[in-house]
């Protein structure tokens, strides 16, 4: 039984059942968290089958679609975004912290590591922790009287902290993982993690960070990874400038201020020289 407590956000819970049909939102979802508290079966996504089992997470994106085969009774609970979550936002929405929402699940949408939608985690207490708080909001949703915005509020914003944490876990590579002091890692997360401020991401500052030189850090930067540090930066940015214009509804000029980019005229001739395409011709070739 699904119910719609935030607009535009629906959660679902099914208790010990062998038969599921809650892909219906498929077409206007935008994410997906699927949590299997119990139960064994296989998921099958995209063409692909893979086996689920208690406290399996599984994570979805736009367009993904999914049939859950249950081999044992399965307890299971979904908290979808749809679509127009982030698009045209109402005043129930308004109090919401949509856009930092928006921009953990960005996270995911651009991570490599989707092909059978699996959560895995660094440690199991970051599970342990993704399971208690899918299962607070969970409870709010059973009480039919009335819900805490707060508790659904909170409960969701670290969630989707939790899962885009994670997952750049899943796509640090296996040799990285077992030398965690790999400094080229360290300098693409905190890349990632800080695109929104472009001051922390002067050739100057990343120096400072790393306690490298200046003119070295983007020497040691190319060599790595085949590309400059400021191609790389830029390209990242440009991955989130397409993830706004694809799913949310916001203006050039706000996309471009949010991205550090001096205008809407500097985002365009930037895209416009990496992507060989404009901006505008770009969103209209999506929709």
């Amino acid at each position: 039984m699904a119910r719609t407590i935030i607009e535009n956000i629906v959660i679902a819970q099914y208790k010990k059942q062998t038969f599921f049909e809650f892909c219906q939102y498929t077409t206007i979802r935008f994410f997906e968290i699927v949590y299997f508290e119990e139960g064994s079966g296989t998921i099958k996504i995209n063409g692909k089958t893979v086996a689920y089992s208690d406290n399996s997470i599984f994570v979805f994106i736009p367009d993904d679609i999914y049939i859950i085969q249950a081999e044992t009774s399965t307890t299971v609970t979904a908290v979808k975004f749809l679509k127009s979550f982030f698009r045209n936002t109402t005043l129930q929405n308004a109090t919401l912290p949509v856009n930092n929402w928006f921009r953990k699940i960005e996270e995911i949408l651009n991570s490599e590591s989707h092909e059978l939608r699996e959560m895995q985690f660094e440690t199991e207490a970051d599970r342990a922790h993704l399971v208690a708080l899918v299962n607070m909001v969970a409870t709010e949703y059973l009480n039919k009287q009335s819900f805490d915005i707060f508790i659904i509020q909170n409960s969701l914003s670290v969630i989707l902290h939790l899962i885009a944490r994670n997952i750049q876990f899943i796509n640090t590579s296996d040799s990285i993982k077992a030398v965690k002091s790999s400094k080229i890692q360290q300098i693409i997360n905190f890349i990632h993690a800080n695109i929104y401020n472009s001051d922390l991401l002067t050739t100057k500052s990343l120096a400072e960070e790393f306690h490298m030189a200046d003119n070295y850090i983007s020497e040691y930067f190319k060599k790595h990874t085949d590309v400059s540090l400021k191609k790389y930066i830029i390209n990242y940015k440009l991955k989130l400038v397409e993830t706004r214009l694809k799913y949310t509804d916001l203006q050039y000029s706000e996309i471009a201020a949010e991205l550090g980019f001096t205008d809407s005229s500097h985002l365009n001739k930037t895209f416009q020289s990496y992507k060989g395409i404009t901006i505008g011709d770009f969103k209209a070739s999506i929709t």
